[in-house]
């Protein structure tokens, strides 16, 4: 086991179980009520694509075949549990192949059956074989973030994670942490939390600076596979759509619920990653999170989320489709309380 994020490498471990079939078990503690959260879900498939290509194509590349694009369909809610993951081989290549993957588990209603609750292709391309034109296209986020206290405007990191504060960026705590449980897995840090910042800008745009916390692991580092996870993990922008969802709700009853918040659930529908940067093996300590959403209609969210590092280089860039639904859709027949 890598020593850089030893829980967390623990609760993606994916094992082989014969010719293109694995196992893997959800952990509780990275779910959203019940159900397992999807960006915790995509870095186990992150895991399992590593774990293919070692397994089935030792020889095909010099190095670990980094999955550079993910496209995944979230079919039906998932719960903690053991999982089945199958895996086709849709091309083998020499700079790229393409996998479909398949998450299996048993069915809620028959138990003894399987169903399949995901779904996608992963593209991957091993470090040696990315060679080609780079060039700096000059894209910053607009409009700029909330400075900080250097002179240049930028965030001082050690001062922020020593104190918490560093101008208007502060600590930030996850709203309803009991229920999204996966959210305690990292340290969040923004100009004011989701309502503070979309007053400000007008908009849904969320910025974030995080360090990853694995089981509380102080020595947490952010690596390929956690970015899987950060791309998906936005408490802000969800804090910002339950003082929306609870405003709708008011006006269509007609009622005055003004400080509440609606206590929702943002299930994943479809989710694209293109993975643009890798991080050193041993990790990084902070990462930056520009998470835009532009519409909210009929129940149903854009996210276009974009990480960069501390010297501004783009990491990875996401997009997705999600729901806006009562956070009793997420827990439906089981038993755990929110």
């Amino acid at each position: 086991m890598s020593t850089v994020n030893p829980s967390f490498q623990d609760a993606i471990k994916v094992t082989p179980q014969g010719s293109n079939k694995y196992s893997a078990f959800l952990r509780p503690e990275w779910c959203i009520g019940t159900v397992p959260h999807g960006g915790y879900t995509t870095a186990v498939i992150y895991q399992l694509t590593l774990t293919h290509f070692a397994h089935a194509h030792p020889k095909q590349y010099k190095s670990p075949a980094s999955p550079i694009s993910i496209q995944l369909s979230f079919l039906r809610r998932t719960a903690s549990g053991p999982v089945t993951f199958e895996v086709e081989d849709v091309k083998i290549g020499r700079r790229t192949s393409t996998i479909h993957v398949k998450l299996l588990q048993a069915s809620e209603k028959k138990p003894a059956q399987l169903d399949l609750m995901l779904a996608g292709y992963i593209t991957v391309s091993p470090p040696e074989a990315e060679v080609g034109i780079s060039v700096n296209t000059g894209w910053k986020a607009l409009p700029a973030p909330v400075a900080g206290s250097l002179a240049d405007g930028s965030v001082d990191l050690a001062t922020l994670g020593r104190t918490g504060v560093d101008g208007a960026w502060t600590k930030i705590v996850p709203p309803f942490a009991d229920f999204r449980k996966a959210a305690t897995q990292i340290e969040l840090f923004g100009p004011g939390d989701g309502g503070a910042q979309q007053k400000r800008s007008g908009n849904l745009n969320i910025d974030q600076w995080a360090r990853f916390r694995p089981g509380g692991d102080v020595n947490g580092r952010w690596t390929d596979a956690a970015v899987a996870y950060l791309i998906d993990m936005f408490p802000m922008a969800l804090d910002g759509f339950d003082t929306m969802a609870a405003a709708a709700a008011a006006k269509e009853s007609g009622s005055a619920i003004a400080g509440q918040k609606a206590k929702s659930w943002y299930p994943t529908v479809t989710l694209n990653v293109d993975m643009k940067k890798h991080l050193p093996a041993e990790g990084v300590e902070w990462l930056y999170t520009r998470i835009v959403t532009k519409a909210v209609r009929d129940g149903r969210t854009d996210l276009d989320v974009t990480v960069l590092d501390e010297a501004g280089d783009v990491i990875a860039v996401s997009t997705q489709i999600g729901l806006v639904v009562s956070a009793s859709r997420n827990i439906g027949t089981r038993k755990e309380k929110l």
